[in-house]
């Protein structure tokens, strides 16, 4: 549908531009590529499968999100992210809590995406092992993330340590899986309903692909 394109186009235009300024004079250029990259090679992606695959608006609208998450954070780093630095200063946290939202939404917005894979490919239908498959599934994401970290980090050494972003927590890894799973337990029980609808909405030949 019409409306739906400009939506996407809309979307896609925005992410691009958010993405442009991002680049300019990123506090840590290596780390900007680092945390940009996934946001990126998820965009492409999207484009590539456009034709073949459209998902339904929440879970664009979701993507996007994300994505803005990720450039925002890939400017500042997530460690001087100044939006939770000011927080952290007026509540007297001592670290930047800006990753513990990324890696939330690591968890909440994969867990549409992946559901509406498996359900409009007919893998599962609607139920608890549906539920308990996606969370699985962004769990199992989120930790092999937490490899590519442990991987660039040892690779680059301390030319990774933004991208690492511990912030001398040590338990920084165990609580990114956690926050992910919270993020996609969460997203399934407030978003489920709704997405049901949407995918009902599509057409029979779209909700088969």
């Amino acid at each position: 549908m019409a409306a739906d394109r400009h939506l996407h186009l809309g979307l896609l235009a925005s992410f691009l531009a958010a993405l442009i300024w991002s680049g300019f004079r990123p506090l840590d250029p290596f780390t900007w590529v680092l945390e940009v990259l996934p946001a990126a090679a998820g965009a492409v992606l999207l484009l590539a499968t456009y034709r073949r695959f459209r998902f339904t608006n929440l879970a664009y609208a979701l993507m996007w999100v994300h994505a803005l998450i990720l450039v925002y954070g890939g400017h500042y780093t997530y460690a001087q992210n100044p939006l939770f630095g000011w927080i952290g200063d007026a509540f007297g946290f001592t670290r930047n809590y800006y990753d513990r939202l990324g890696h939330f939404a690591q968890g909440f917005v994969p867990a549409i995406i992946a559901r509406e894979i498996l359900l409009r490919q007919r893998v599962l239908s609607p139920g608890a092992w549906l539920f308990f498959i996606v969370a699985s599934i962004c769990l199992a994401l989120s930790a092999f993330y937490e490899f590519i970290e442990w991987w660039v980090a040892a690779a680059t050494g301390t030319a990774a340590e933004a991208f690492l972003g511990t912030q001398g927590d040590v338990w920084d890894t165990q609580w990114d899986m956690f926050l992910a799973l919270c993020g996609a337990l969460l997203s399934q029980l407030s978003l489920a309903r709704r997405h049901d609808e949407l995918l009902q909405r599509l057409p029979a030949a779209a909700r088969r692909r």
